[in-house]
């Protein structure tokens, strides 16, 4: 992205110029003003956060987080011209340490300055270094895009100076209305006859990405013809068609992706593979988040197999890792591995059950004192006190355990953790009742 920094001895450009005729119908229909701005009510409606700090005339440094094609560029450009900032914006793929410098540099001529930096994920730790004294003193207000979760991509010194917004995926309303008025306000869209007579695909095919939906409506319009009286219609079929997609009938963003990844973890917890890939390959297809399957099989991993076998923890760990370099599409391969080894294991739900057991049971007595002996002692007066002293190393006794208290007073002989009835988990049984006898009942 070049720089719209303004030269120094000449008037400041427009902050968003006017694409040519040959410009994607998706750069042509970009939002000069914040009235045209679509979706996003949650920061710039009536009550919004970005609507107040406007009215007050001040604009905080921020990162703005959220998917592809929501308007996090668009937004950065529009609250900038909001308030008559001067405007500069690089992007992190290509730009360096001395480019940030250099607009750092010109910056405190012009104070004020609004920095719109695309793809911050992308800096390394040196480029975000180099923001810092100049978003701290002022010298700039940044503004961060991102796609990724800033919590892990952004350095820690540098998030502490800004405000995180998140940008949601654009729902249905949004884009229909996104649709309707390309239709009725473009240039060259508008000279032509086009009935929409159909949108589930366009909005299905999206994804709650406008830059997506405006560029798969052109070229809809553009390869369908038209009928002997001269209209051009968009349906589900035609738009199928252009994208040499099937409409996978799954919104990421709506109910059925409740259902979907319910019937997902629940064919996987029965030892169904053959549902559990039918219900992965919807996802897919939706174009749901890769992650947010892979982090639903690392909770499954523990809550429905656990220690039956714990290499179902490892895999879907590694999995989780995988999907993260590997991405699109490669990854189904990936969580397709994952998915059938977890359906196919021996299942537990025994350290589910437990834990939640002993928070029960926490929430509902209270904290009982920690027994003397296993409290720390790092102090004199504490030794005095009797604390760690009938302590018995475990590693000193025969097979490196001593029978012991570990609970508090209150909770002795309390069992949280009932073992699965599965070969692996039959085998910790036997080991508890040779350590503990009939204490805990096993």
């Amino acid at each position: 992205m070049p720089s719209l920094f303004p030269d120094d001895d000449g008037p400041a450009p427009a902050y968003a110029p006017l694409p040519g005729p040959d410009a994607p119908l998706a750069e042509r229909r970009r939002p000069h003003t914040l009235a045209d701005y679509a979706g996003q009510t949650h920061l710039l409606g009536p009550t919004g956060v970005l609507s107040r700090y406007l009215a007050a005339g001040r604009l905080p440094s921020l990162v703005l987080w959220g998917p592809p094609g929501v308007g996090k560029t668009t937004l950065a450009l529009l609250l900038a011209e909001a308030l008559q900032k001067p405007f500069a914006a690089l992007s992190a793929i290509n730009a360096g340490v001395k480019d940030v410098r250099e607009v750092i540099e010109r910056a405190k001529k012009q104070r004020g300055t609004v920095l719109f930096i695309d793809e911050i994920h992308r800096f390394s730790k040196a480029q975000q270094d180099a923001l810092l004294g100049a978003v701290e003193q002022g010298t700039v207000t940044l503004i961060g895009a991102t796609t990724e979760n800033p919590s892990f991509e952004v350095i820690p010194a540098l998030l502490s100076r800004c405000q995180v917004y998140v940008l949601e995926p654009l729902g249905a309303d949004t884009l229909r209305e996104i649709v309707r008025r390309a239709l009725a306000e473009d240039a060259a869209l508008s000279q032509l006859n086009v009935t929409l007579a159909e949108d589930h695909a366009l909005l299905a095919l999206s994804g709650g990405d406008a830059r997506k939906l405006l560029n798969l409506l052109e070229i809809t319009v553009q390869s369908t013809p038209p009928d002997a009286q001269g209209v051009v219609h968009i349906t589900d079929a035609a738009v199928q068609l252009v994208a040499q997609r099937p409409l996978a009938r799954y919104d990421k963003g709506g109910e059925m992706h409740y259902d979907v990844i319910s019937a997902f973890i629940k064919s996987i917890r029965g030892s169904d593979p053959n549902a559990a890939l039918y219900y992965l390959a919807v996802m897919l297809e939706g174009g749901e988040d890769l992650k947010f399957i892979a982090r639903r099989l690392l909770i499954l991993a523990s809550e429905d197999i656990g220690n039956a076998n714990p290499n179902a923890l490892l895999l879907a760990t590694s999995c989780w890792q995988a999907v993260q370099a590997i991405g699109v599409p490669e990854s189904d391969l990936i969580l397709s591995q994952t998915v059938i080894y977890l359906a196919t294991s021996v299942k537990s739900n025994a350290a589910y059950t437990a834990i939640r057991a002993a928070q029960a049971q926490v929430r509902a007595a209270g904290v009982h004192p920690v027994p003397v002996p296993l409290r720390n002692a790092p102090t004199r007066l504490l030794k005095q006190l009797g604390y760690g002293q009938a302590y018995e190393y475990s590693h000193q006794g025969e097979g490196s355990f001593v029978a012991q208290e570990f609970l508090p007073e209150a909770l002795r002989g309390t069992r949280y953790y009932e073992p699965g009835d599965n070969p692996n988990e039959s085998k910790m049984r036997e080991q508890l009742r040779r350590w503990w006898g009939e204490k805990y009942g096993y």
